[in-house]
């Protein structure tokens, strides 16, 4: 494993760990220093186990009105300077106004932002606000107010970017102070916005084979490593690859290249005091976050058991364990654990798994163990697996005792108790009893206050998706594109059930569509990303056993491109106008990890829908914008992006 994998590993988001520059582009809080309190009336949830899986932004008018000319106050104005005022009068008035707003948009007012709450400058902040959106909102209707011909489709881009992700650039990050490994981490607000394009596939790309054959093998043409990067690994998981002229298989014909996973499952399920690892279940096991997950053999595993495995791994530009567990169809994100909070609220997942990750532990004072408090559920697991410690320690019980010593003292003060070790695994479970927090030494880590989530109502959500998912499956065909589009009736075949994969809710609300996808039997999974500003509703969600991720869509995704195979949102560009966010760059990264031939589902206000079906044509996507005739002003926007073989 190499230098960076031993420096970092996990998921980024803004919260900061460290003291390095921060940006005003980070939206969470600070990582805290502490351990979660556990509520007293505090019950694991019971969960129906399933794997997986505004506004109108319309024109705004400013309607001006005329003034009275019969108001005192305009009398009194016609007897100071008579019926016309003098041109000086208005010209005077005219300087005025520009200098207020030369005063308004001085840069030298940005200081009293953060340094006082006075009317005067909220008044600013709206103002700015007005500003930012204005400009965002001219450039991308500026392209609509010269009509269908003139509007011009977007070039490719170069070669370079054909495994691009962006907010990843080492150089800048080490220029702008960022250190001891947090040049590797994901920093947006360095990113500079360039020419806008398109990423194309590689030349040897080809459509993924459909679910099951494409978990078992991947087109090697379609991820950027190289036979000598997974045959010289040391991991496990990575070694469960055979190179096959241009494909890579990840069994065979014997099934024996998976036996070493099993063992491995089935011996965490016997430390757990567990009969097989089909039990875990009945350990309460239903969500794992998989830290540095290989290329995903493990958690393919476990999905096969009904468990939802959620890989994160740091940014690779080269044998990414992300975009390889992506090709095969299992649940990933880049992300790095090194100084940001996880995108996860509290008390998120059942087992957090760390074999062979290379991350140290004990380093920044316990804050990493401390995070994976967080994120754990009372009776939680942490699964540790290092042949590294077992060799250090297999000199000598004083040695590994000395080793173990800053693991076992921070585990001890965050209530942990070590349940097993067997050869280099180590299982810790966090406590459920809240007593125990209270019964520890003075000086321990202090516990956080938890700010306790309210579940709201979400069967009318799960409803509403239900019913979306039956009405919009058959739409997926090529069918409605055409120069006579009709909706697919009861004589068409319906897209095959296995069609898609990957699938992203860009706006997943209560979880209602991966719900959907679950009772009308599609071998999917979904991402459910809750975007910043909305409602968390992400604990309920993955409380239901879903994966899920809270995400500032101003920003690009952390996903290499090619990822998903449909994209669905419902209501997201009518929240985006709200947050000077270009819709253009919205649908351009929507481009970027959408691979050929997949799907993007767009519900939303007829304005927001418009601009977006102008906008698709640029982006060379088929679209179609469908009435649903119930009587409000929604519109669906059906779009499929096309193969380019450039």
């Amino acid at each position: 494993m190499n230098k960076r994998m031993n420096e970092s590993r996990g998921l980024s988001s803004p919260a900061r760990l460290s003291s390095s520059p921060r940006h005003k582009s980070e939206v969470y809080t600070h990582f805290p220093v502490g351990i979660l309190f556990v509520p007293v009336d505090y019950a694991i949830p019971v969960i129906v186990v399933r794997n997986s899986a505004s506004s109108d932004f319309s024109f705004r008018k400013r309607v001006s009105s005329d003034w009275d000319m019969r108001s005192p106050w305009f009398n009194k104005l016609a007897l100071l300077f008579g019926p016309r005022p003098p041109l000086s009068w208005l010209l005077l008035c005219l300087i005025s106004v520009l200098a207020l707003i030369t005063v308004l948009g001085s840069p030298s007012l940005k200081t009293f932002d953060s340094v006082t709450s006075t009317p005067g400058s909220d008044i600013y902040t709206k103002y700015r606000r007005l500003k930012e959106q204005a400009a965002v909102d001219y450039l991308d209707l500026r392209s609509l107010s010269l009509g269908p011909s003139k509007q011009k489709e977007l070039s490719l881009c170069g070669k370079e970017r054909e495994n691009f992700v962006p907010c990843y650039n080492v150089s800048a990050s080490l220029v702008a102070g960022y250190k001891d490994g947090e040049e590797f981490d994901r920093h947006c607000e360095l990113s500079r916005a360039g020419e806008r394009c398109l990423v194309r596939p590689p030349k040897d790309y080809k459509i993924p084979l459909r679910w099951p054959a494409g978990r078992d093998v991947i087109w090697s043409g379609n991820v950027k490593i190289t036979k000598d990067q997974f045959l010289s690994s040391g991991s496990m998981t990575k070694r469960m690859m055979l190179l096959e002229e241009n494909q890579i298989a990840f069994h065979s014909d014997d099934g024996s290249i998976f036996d070493g996973v099993k063992d491995y499952s089935r011996q965490i399920a016997e430390m757990l005091g567990l009969g097989s690892d089909t039990e875990f279940p009945q350990a309460g096991v239903h969500t794992v976050l998989d830290i540095g997950c290989g290329f995903g053999s493990f958690g393919s595993h476990l999905l096969s058991l009904k468990i939802m495995a959620l890989c994160i791994a740091e940014y690779e530009a080269t044998g990414s364990q992300v975009q390889l567990a992506l090709e095969r169809g299992l649940p990933a994100m880049i992300g790095n654990f090194i100084s940001k909070q996880l995108p996860y609220p509290s008390l998120s997942f059942d087992m957090v798994h760390c074999a062979q990750c290379g991350v140290i532990w004990d380093e920044k004072e316990g804050m990493l163990l401390l995070e994976v408090d967080r994120v754990l559920k009372p009776g939680g697991y942490f699964v540790l697996t290092s042949p590294s410690i077992k060799s250090e320690g297999s000199s000598g019980n004083k040695k590994k005792r000395t080793i173990f010593t800053p693991l076992e003292k921070i585990t001890r003060e965050i209530c942990w108790s070590l349940l097993a070790q067997q050869d280099e695994t180590f299982v810790w479970q966090k406590t459920s009893d809240v007593n125990c927090y209270s019964s520890r030494e003075q000086a321990s880590i202090p516990v956080c206050k938890g700010n306790g989530i309210r579940p709201e109502d979400f069967f009318e959500d799960m409803h509403l998706s239900k019913s979306a998912l039956k009405n919009y499956w058959s739409l997926l065909t090529p069918l409605i594109f055409s120069d006579h589009p009709k909706r697919p009736g009861d004589e068409d075949p319906l897209p095959p059930f296995n069609m898609i994969r990957n699938v992203m809710d860009m706006n997943a609300h209560y979880g209602g569509l991966n719900s959907a996808f679950l009772e009308e039997r599609k071998s999917v999974w979904v991402m459910n990303v809750i975007p910043i500003g909305t409602s968390n509703m992400l604990p309920l969600i993955l409380d239901q056993g879903f994966a899920g991720v809270l995400h500032d869509w101003c920003e690009p995704f952390p996903t290499y491109p090619r990822t998903y195979d449909m994209l669905y949102a419902n209501g997201l560009l009518s929240h985006l106008s709200y947050h000077s966010c270009s819709m253009m760059d919205l649908l351009l990264e929507m481009d970027r990890i959408l691979r050929p031939e997949g799907w993007i589902v767009l519900s939303d206000k007829v304005g927001s829908i418009d601009i977006a079906r102008a906008l698709a044509s640029q982006i060379r996507w088929e679209a179609r914008v469908i009435d649903l005739q119930n009587g409000n002003d929604q519109r669906l926007l059906v779009c499929q992006k096309p193969f380019i073989r450039k």
